[in-house]
C-alpha cells in the first residue's frame, strides 16, 4: 500500500475509488466496507484509497476550545491503522493534518479540492452517518448531488452488526474500557493489538527481575488501560506469552522521566535467549492484549511493586494455561 501525507505528491494516482473516515481500530463494519470498495475498484480499473485524517478531528477541536474531555479514546495508533487498512487489501492512503485550514473548508471546498482534483475519485463509498465539512455541513445527500454534477459515483453502507449489536469505533471504545478483551475482539475481528518501536526506558523493571519492551505513545487517551495477559509478536518465530501494563503506572513517582506518560510496558514471560540484554531495542513488536488481569495499581514501595509484577506474571501463565487446556478440549 502507498501512504502519502496529503494529496499533493507526483506518485498519488490521478484517479480512484475512494473511502473516506477515521477508521480508528479498523473494525469489521470498516473490513466490509473495505471490501466493498476493492471490489469496486477493481471493476473501475482504478486503486483503492482510504483518506483519514491526523489528528482525529475531536482531539483537534478539542485542543482548539481546551477541553480534552472532548477528545476520543485511541483504539489505535496511526501506525497500527495504516497496517490494518494495508491488510485488507486497500491500495493508496492518505492522510491528511486535520488543522483550522481544513476544519475550516466548506463542504463544497472539500468535494472540489480534495475528492475531484486533489484525488480524482470517480467513486465514493461513505458510511450511513457521513457527515463533512466545516460545522459537519456536508451530508450524503450533497455528496451524491455533486457527484452526479461532477462525474464520480456516491454509495454508502449501512450499519454493519454482530449479533445484533452494531459495530462501531464507540463499541470497541466501550469494549476496551470495560475491560472485555472478547468483545473487543469480536467486533474488530482479531485480538486488539498495538504496535510500535521497541524504545529505552529508565530500566527499572529490569533491575526488579522483571526486563520490559516499551512502546510509547504520541496519543494519551488509550481506548484501554491496565494490567493484561499478552501476546508478543516480531521477536521470535513464534510470538511470546507476556504481561503488560498500558497506562501511566501510578506507582512512578510524577517527577521521573516517564512519570505521567502512556507507556505499554511488557514483559515477556520466556525471554528469547538469542536476543540478549539489549536486542530488543530498535524493533518493531505488536503486542495483542488478550484478557485484562486488573487496573492498574498504585504500589508504596519497591518492593510492593515487585511482589505485584510477580502476582501478575503467575496470574498471566495460569490465563495461558487454562487457554491451552481449552484448546485441547476443542480439538478433542
Amino acid at each position: 500500500m502507498k501512504i502519502f501525507r496529503g494529496f499533493n505528491h507526483p506518485g498519488v494516482a490521478r484517479a480512484c475509488a475512494l473511502t473516506i473516515g477515521n477508521f480508528d481500530g479498523v473494525h469489521r463494519g470498516h473490513q466490509a466496507m473495505l471490501a466493498l470498495l476493492n471490489g469496486e475498484a477493481q471493476q473501475r480499473g482504478v486503486p483503492s484509497c482510504a483518506l483519514t485524517f491526523e489528528p482525529h478531528p475531536r482531539d483537534y477541536f478539542a485542543g482548539r476550545h481546551k477541553r480534552p474531555e472532548l477528545a476520543p479514546a485511541r483504539i489505535g495508533t496511526l501506525r497500527d491503522k495504516l497496517c490494518e487498512l494495508a491488510r485488507c487489501g486497500v491500495q493508496q492512503a492518505v492522510v491528511l493534518p486535520f488543522n483550522e485550514r481544513l476544519a475550516a473548508l466548506p463542504p463544497e471546498a472539500f468535494i472540489d479540492e480534495v475528492l475531484v482534483r486533489g484525488l480524482g475519485a470517480r467513486y465514493v463509498l461513505v458510511g450511513d452517518d457521513f457527515r463533512f465539512g466545516a460545522q459537519r455541513a456536508g451530508d450524503y445527500a450533497m455528496l451524491d448531488a455533486a457527484g452526479g454534477e461532477r462525474g464520480f459515483d456516491v454509495a454508502r453502507m449501512n450499519s454493519y452488526e454482530v449479533h445484533g449489536l452494531r459495530v462501531s469505533s464507540s463499541a470497541v471504545r466501550e469494549a476496551l474500557a470495560r475491560g472485555d478483551m472478547d468483545a473487543a475482539a469480536r467486533l474488530l475481528g482479531r485480538p486488539y493489538a498495538i504496535s510500535g518501536h521497541v524504545v529505552h526506558g529508565r530500566k527499572l523493571g529490569r533491575g526488579l527481575g522483571f526486563r520490559t519492551l516499551n512502546l510509547r505513545f504520541a496519543h494519551w487517551k488509550p481506548a484501554a488501560s491496565g494490567i493484561f495477559a499478552v501476546r508478543v509478536h516480531g521477536l521470535a518465530d513464534e510470538p511470546l506469552p507476556g504481561v503488560a501494563n498500558l497506562g501511566v503506572r501510578p506507582s512512578l513517582d510524577p517527577a521521573d522521566v516517564n512519570g505521567g506518560r502512556v507507556l505499554l510496558e511488557t514483559h515477556c514471560l520466556d525471554w528469547p535467549a538469542h536476543l540478549g540484554a539489549e536486542g530488543a531495542y530498535g524493533k518493531i513488536v505488536r503486542v495483542e492484549l488478550l484478557h485484562k488481569l486488573h487496573d492498574e495499581r498504585k504500589y508504596d514501595s519497591l518492593d510492593a511493586l515487585t511482589a505485584g509484577i510477580a502476582r501478575d506474571c503467575d496470574d498471566a501463565r495460569a490465563y495461558f494455561a487454562s487457554t491451552r487446556r481449552q484448546t485441547t478440549r476443542d480439538r478433542i
